[in-house]
Parts: structure tokens; sequence; C-alpha cells
């Protein structure tokens, strides 16, 4: 029980770092005031494995319930508690206490999100891509989740007046930025696919994807809502299966004159190792017949943010393109010229 009220603590911590003072105040009243005696507070308290963030995230697991709970008009107080900046706690122990069959039920998945933000590393990188390779570009995304960030060519990218992306966007992507802007060279995308071993649709699983994000940040949720939008509409495609399988099927038959570009944002930590090794032996593999890159935005236990790090062939050459904050707020743009 120790490990899982500290599992809350750490959560709050994570979430003030992130910018969500609401989710800060929950997360460090849970971890105080849930208390045994109802069916869910006792799953959660009696957690078998390891609650925190590096593993079962527990205590998103449960916010996403709570706030899937409010969103969905099922618990008007606690959404009505989730406009203001009281305290929560007492509201969100009403409510495990009033929804414990929903509660439960949500409790058997993890937290599962498809960031927007993260495309605008998407974008510079493709424009830097295609400046320096001249190529069209094929799509193939790890751990893809609903698709949205599949979508990012449907995105603009806005720093310090200079817009990338298209002239009537889906949504506008607004980072704080620093560093050189990338190159202006529009990519062309003549082929996009992704995996994920739990796809989610932009239309059944719509509450799931807005209920992980955070009830304070509704420039996010609003964000998430013109994705999942656009995403409905397009129905960018994302395969049920093992990462390292699917690529290597994907990489058998390459489209020849076009670069492609394999990418994952947040989602290589989530991958066993033996996965991990097989994706890349097959990248490496494939890198030796074709054009092909390999981009990553993955923490590497270096704050801030997270790595932004490119990976060329032929020759595998890396290069360090900069660091982004996990939800893509700001980007620190370090590319070379192309």
């Amino acid at each position: 029980m120790t490990l899982v009220r500290q599992a809350f603590r750490d959560q709050a911590k994570a979430c003030a770092a992130l910018g969500s003072p609401l989710m800060e105040r929950l997360m460090a009243g849970l971890a105080d005031r849930l208390t045994p005696g109802d069916p869910v507070s006792d799953r959660v308290l009696d957690w078998n494995g390891d609650a925190s963030s590096r593993s079962d995230s527990v205590p998103l697991r449960l916010a996403g319930g709570l706030h899937a709970l409010a969103l969905s008009g099922q618990a008007l107080d606690l959404a009505a508690i989730y406009r203001t900046e009281a305290d929560p706690t007492e509201t969100a122990l009403a409510t495990i206490r009033a929804h414990p069959a929903f509660l439960l039920d949500w409790l058997t998945t993890p937290p599962q999100t498809n960031e927007v933000r993260r495309s605008a590393v998407l974008i510079a990188a493709a424009h830097w891509l295609t400046a320096r390779c001249g190529l069209p570009l094929v799509l193939s995304e790890l751990g893809a989740s609903a698709g949205l960030n599949l979508l990012w060519d449907h995105y603009a990218l806005s720093i310090h007046g200079h817009s990338f992306g298209p002239a009537s966007p889906a949504l506008t992507l607004t980072p704080d930025w620093t560093g050189p802007l990338s190159p202006f060279a529009t990519p062309t995308i003549l082929d996009r696919r992704g995996t994920d071993l739990n796809p989610l649709d932009p239309v059944t699983h719509r509450l799931r994807l807005l209920a992980f994000l955070w009830p304070d940040q509704p420039e996010r949720l609003a964000r998430t809502r013109a994705a999942l939008d656009l995403a409905a509409r397009l129905r960018p495609p994302v395969d049920r299966i093992d990462a390292a399988e699917w690529l290597e099927t994907r990489l058998a038959t390459p489209i020849p004159g076009a670069l492609h570009l394999i990418f994952h944002t947040v989602a290589w930590q989530y991958f066993p190792p033996a996965t991990q090794a097989r994706a890349l032996a097959g990248i490496e593999s494939a890198g030796q017949h074709a054009p092909l890159a390999h981009l990553s935005l993955e923490g590497d236990g270096q704050p801030p943010g997270a790595a932004i790090t490119l990976t060329l062939w032929p020759g595998g050459k890396t290069i360090p393109l900069g660091r982004a904050d996990f939800h893509g707020r700001w980007v620190d743009w370090k590319a070379p010229p192309p």
C-alpha cells in the first residue's frame, strides 16, 4: 500500500511539472486520503504489480476513469469542481464510491493518449528531411494509438510568425520554440500506416482518448477533439500487431524513389526489449537496400524533456535534432543545416 501511495505522490509531482495544478492536487489528495472500504479503493491500494508510471500507471488509470465520468455527464459534481481551483479530492472520493463498476472496468487497461502536440517535432523533421533528401515520404508509426500523429501533414506548425503546413490546417501547433527554423520544404506523403497492440478508434474510443487528458488543460482537449474529428473522416490505418513483426513486413516491399520515415513518440519505452531489438535489427537491415529514416522522440533519462534523434540510411548516421517537452509544449531545435 505504501508503494501505491508513493506512486500517487510521484504522479502529483509529474503533473505539476507538466502544467496541471488540478491534477497535482487530485493525485496528492488521493495519495493521502484514499482509504480501504469500497471496491475501487481496495483494488487500487492492493494493486498486484508496479503501480508507478514506470509500469502500470495506476494513478493515471484512476484519474482517467474519473475524468471519463465527468466528461460523459455521469458525475456532474466532479465536472463542476474540475472547472474551479478548489481541491477536488473529496468529490473524487465520493465519485469513486458511487461508480464502482465503471471505475473497476476502467482500471483494467493502461492509460493511452495520442498527444497531438508531438506532431510539431514530426512536422519540423519532415521538412528537414525533405530539404536534405528531396524524396517523397512513406510513413510508419510505431505505437500509433488512434493514428492522430500519423496525420501531422494536416496540421500547421507556427513558429515566430512563420507557418509550416497546409493553408487551411485542421489545427495549428504553437510550441515555445528555441533554435533555428526548419527549412521550408513541403513534404509529399505517398503512404502512411501505423501499428499498436491496442489501436483506438477515433469514434468509438473518443471518450477514452479525451479522458486521459487533464481537465484543467482545455486547449489540449480542444486540439485533441479537432484531431479526432479529422481522424474520424480520414481513418488513418493502424494495425493491431507487434511493432517489430509489423515493421519487418512493412519494410519488405519498399516503394521505389521514396524515403521511408519510421517514427515513434514516447512509445518506445513500452516495447519489450525483444521487440526493441528486433525492430532495430529490421530497420538496420532495410536501410542497406533503400533510403530510410528512423525518427525518435523518447525520454533518455536526461532532463528536461525527451531527446529528438534521427538516424539516416544509407550510412546509418545518427543526428541529434534537439529536445522537446513530453507533451510538446516546447521544442529546443538543434538540427544542423540539411
